[in-house]
């Protein structure tokens, strides 16, 4: 492809790792965990909520996330609040989930048919 950007093959601990990561987010609940926290942070209740999952579910993805990398927390008072502070990750995830969604609706839009197109 001309002008396109070359860059060196990765080493295999770094398509390893990458591997790991987009399988846990090959998880739907999981990723819509990345997705929630992405646009900011939450508690496990609070998540629990918004991605329709039992407490102790959701609590067990984090702690795979949060293993991975892919999210991290901190502790305000009682509460464990959890986030994502990588700009990668959170870019990746828009990407693929703002693409999808927009091929989704174009697919739903009405065929618009030209006036005086006869069959």
């Amino acid at each position: 492809m001309a002008g396109a950007r070359r860059f060196d093959d990765p080493s295999a601990d770094v398509l390893a790792e990458a591997a790991e990561a987009f399988a846990l987010l090959a998880s739907p609940v999981r990723l819509h965990m990345v997705w929630a926290l992405a646009q900011g942070e939450s508690d496990v209740s609070g998540l629990a909520e918004r991605v329709g999952g039992a407490l102790p579910a959701v609590s067990q993805h984090l702690t795979k996330l949060k293993l991975a990398g892919l999210v991290r927390s901190r502790r305000e008072g009682r509460r464990q609040v959890y986030y994502v502070d990588d700009p990668e990750v959170v870019s990746v995830v828009h990407l693929m989930i703002g693409q999808l969604a927009e091929r989704a609706e174009q697919a739903q839009a009405p065929v618009r048919r030209l006036r005086g197109a006869g069959a």
